[in-house]
C-alpha cells in the first residue's frame, strides 16, 4: 500500500497524488457510470450499489445520480432511502444508519484541507468521519461538514449546514444548523 493512502485511511493528512488513489477513483468512476446511466434495472443497480460501497444494508434505495469519492469507506444501514444528486465524499468513513431518510441534493463531506496556503496549495488534506444515526432524516440541500455525528431520530430541515454535533430526536435548521426544538 502506498504511503498516501495509508496516510488517508489512517485519518492523517495526506497529498492524493498515489497510485492506488488513482486506481480507485478509476473504479469509483466506472461503477457510479454503471450505476447513473438510464435504464440500469433495480437489480442491477442493487448488485453494483454492492460493489460501490464498504456496506450496504437490505432494502436500501439510493437514486441516481449518485457520486462519490471512493465508496468503499461508505457504510448504509438497512431501510435508508437517498434521493437523486447524493454526493458522499468519503476519504474518511460515512456512517449511516438504519431507516434514514435523505432528501434530493445532499452532501456529505468528509474532505478537509490545510488552513495554510502553502500546504493547501501542495495538495494536502485529510479525512473526518461522518456519522448518522438511525431514523435521522435530512432535508434537501442539507451539507452535513466533516467530523460530524448526527443523533438517532434527528430530522435537519432543508437547505441547513451542519458543522458540528447534533444530538438524538431534535429538529436542527439554518447556517449553521441549530437545534430549535426537542422531538417527541
Amino acid at each position: 500500500m502506498g504511503e498516501n493512502k495509508r496516510r488517508m485511511l489512517a485519518g492523517e493528512w495526506y497529498v492524493p497524488d498515489d497510485p492506488e488513489l488513482r486506481d480507485d477513483s478509476v473504479r469509483r468512476a466506472k461503477l457510479c457510470d454503471a450505476y447513473n446511466a438510464p435504464g440500469v434495472l433495480r437489480d442491477e443497480r442493487r448488485r453494483i450499489l454492492t460493489e460501490l460501497l464498504g456496506e450496504v444494508g437490505a432494502h436500501v434505495n439510493i437514486r441516481p445520480p449518485f457520486h462519490c469519492d471512493f465508496g468503499y469507506r461508505i457504510s448504509v444501514g438497512q431501510g435508508t432511502f437517498v434521493n437523486f444528486n447524493a454526493v458522499f465524499l468519503d476519504i474518511a468513513p460515512i456512517t449511516i444508519g438504519a431507516d434514514v431518510q435523505i432528501g434530493p441534493n445532499v452532501q456529505l463531506l468528509t474532505a478537509t484541507h490545510e488552513l495554510d496556503a502553502e500546504r493547501r496549495r501542495a495538495g494536502w488534506e485529510k479525512g473526518v468521519p461522518i456519522t448518522l444515526g438511525d431514523n435521522v432524516w435530512l432535508g434537501g440541500g442539507v451539507i452535513v461538514c466533516p467530523g460530524v455525528t448526527i443523533g438517532a431520530n434527528t430530522v435537519v430541515g432543508a437547505g441547513s449546514v451542519v458543522t458540528r454535533d447534533l444530538p438524538d430526536g431534535v429538529l436542527a435548521v439554518g447556517n449553521p444548523a441549530r437545534v430549535v426544538r426537542k422531538l417527541e
